[in-house]
């Protein structure tokens, strides 16, 4: 008996961030500072992490990658955009590992499975 599958995991290279705390300017000199540390409020970029959010334009609760800040106002990257947020309404659902996940439907699959 042969299964058909309907959809698949797509895994992405996605990087672990940098290790250069300063950003260079065009000639070379070092133009400005970056924090020493990468994680910030328990959240560090690339971490996939749900928003329950009570208020606002985008209300509701959202799945996505999530771009930190030092300040705690962190910002969430979900299929219908992006969306600042602070840290408190955030709930981590998997650590960033240098991936992004996403699953696709499988080309030539039948819709009756």
């Amino acid at each position: 008996m042969t299964e058909t599958v309907s959809t698949v995991l797509v895994v992405e290279a996605a990087g672990r961030g940098s290790y250069a705390r300063t950003r260079t300017g065009k000639h070379g000199p070092p133009r400005l500072r970056l924090p020493r540390r990468k994680a910030f409020f328990g959240f560090q970029t690339g971490d996939l992490a749900q928003a329950v959010l009570p208020f606002g334009k985008y209300a509701g609760t959202h799945r996505g990658r999530v771009a930190v800040r030092g300040s705690g106002s962190h910002t969430l990257r979900a299929t219908n955009g992006l969306m600042a947020t602070s840290w408190k309404n955030l709930r981590p659902l998997q650590r960033a590992d240098g991936y992004a996940y996403t699953t696709q439907k499988e080309e030539g699959a039948s819709s009756s499975a």
